[in-house]
């Protein structure tokens, strides 16, 4: 996935953690809806003067913009999982009871 992309599904996923409107957000950042909608889209890419006021609008560090470890494919993430659990054996039964319990 290209970076414009993941930057702004990130945008998004973190401008709905805090419960704001596309339309409440834009405003706060200071820009048009429409084109808050481009760059969550990853349409477009925003100015520095705009990406600094979503990290303070949003009360993040500059670094949770970049992370998108949680936007792996599924299967890649299983993948991850099973080479965690081979390399920690004596976690297996812990991994266990916590994902046991999501499900239930």
């Amino acid at each position: 996935m290209e970076l414009k992309k993941q930057i702004g599904r990130r945008i998004k996923e973190l401008r709905k953690n805090k419960s704001l409107t596309q339309e409440k957000f834009a405003e706060m950042i200071d820009t048009a809806q429409n084109t808050l909608s481009y760059i969550e889209a990853g349409a477009h890419f925003c100015s520095a003067d705009t990406l600094e006021k979503i990290i303070d609008v949003l009360e993040i560090e500059p670094h949770e913009l970049f992370e998108f470890g949680h936007f792996k494919h599924q299967n890649q993430l299983i993948e991850e999982i099973i080479e965690i659990l081979n390399n920690n054996p004596n976690k297996v039964k812990d991994i266990y009871k916590i994902v046991k319990a999501l499900v239930n």
